[in-house]
């Protein structure tokens, strides 16, 4: 396990159990080894709540946006933890060879196809890299919800969905292929929520 990882887990752990507890839900569906781990984005809190329904021993790889691993001090922790950032509302190739190196690695990765903050309601604009990676890696999606109903002290609810691969007809995908696996992927997570947000 990653040492900065290690150190800065328990941490998070502690803060969270105490100021923004959580229910996990269907922890038992996070397959072992290489796994794409996609949610909903309503807070700057979500990487942090599902990190913690996952558990101490699921290490996980975050793609965060890159002022965030930019921080002084801040920044370079995360990095050193597994953090990668990538640069919004463009083509990153660095930040795209890093979720490739580490899905083909056999290690897991978050990401947030919404790519940014959506209230709960609120139409997004889907973006494919999740589709992408999941189908040149032949890794699997794991849908995960996070319920945007965040009260301090007040548990939130993460729910785990069932991993699967990604279908599509030629030797790769293609854009068209790649937009419909990302709008599937999103209609997996919302359904999650479905009843219990």
């Amino acid at each position: 396990m990653n040492k900065m990882y290690a150190v800065l887990y328990p941490l998070i752990w502690i803060f969270m159990r105490i100021f923004h507890p959580w229910k996990g839900v269907g922890a038992e569906n996070i397959p072992e080894g290489a796994v794409l781990i996609c949610g909903n984005h309503t807070s700057l809190g979500d990487p942090l709540y599902v990190v913690c329904a996952m558990g101490y021993k699921r290490q996980t790889h975050v793609m965060a946006k890159e002022e965030l691993v930019r921080l002084p001090v801040l920044g370079w922790m995360l990095r050193k933890a597994g953090i990668f950032g990538v640069r919004r509302g463009q083509a990153d190739v660095m930040a795209v060879k890093e979720a490739m190196r580490v899905l083909r690695n056999g290690e897991r990765l978050m990401m947030f196809p919404e790519g940014t903050r959506v209230k709960e309601g609120d139409v997004s604009q889907i973006h494919t890299g999740a589709a992408l990676f999941a189908t040149r890696t032949n890794v699997p999606l794991l849908p995960v919800y996070i319920s945007p109903k965040k009260r301090l002290f007040h548990k939130t609810l993460v729910v785990f969905g069932t991993p699967y691969y990604p279908t599509f007809a030629g030797k790769k995908s293609t854009s068209e292929d790649n937009q419909r696996i990302a709008e599937d992927l999103m209609a997996r997570i919302r359904a999650l929520g479905e009843g219990v947000a």
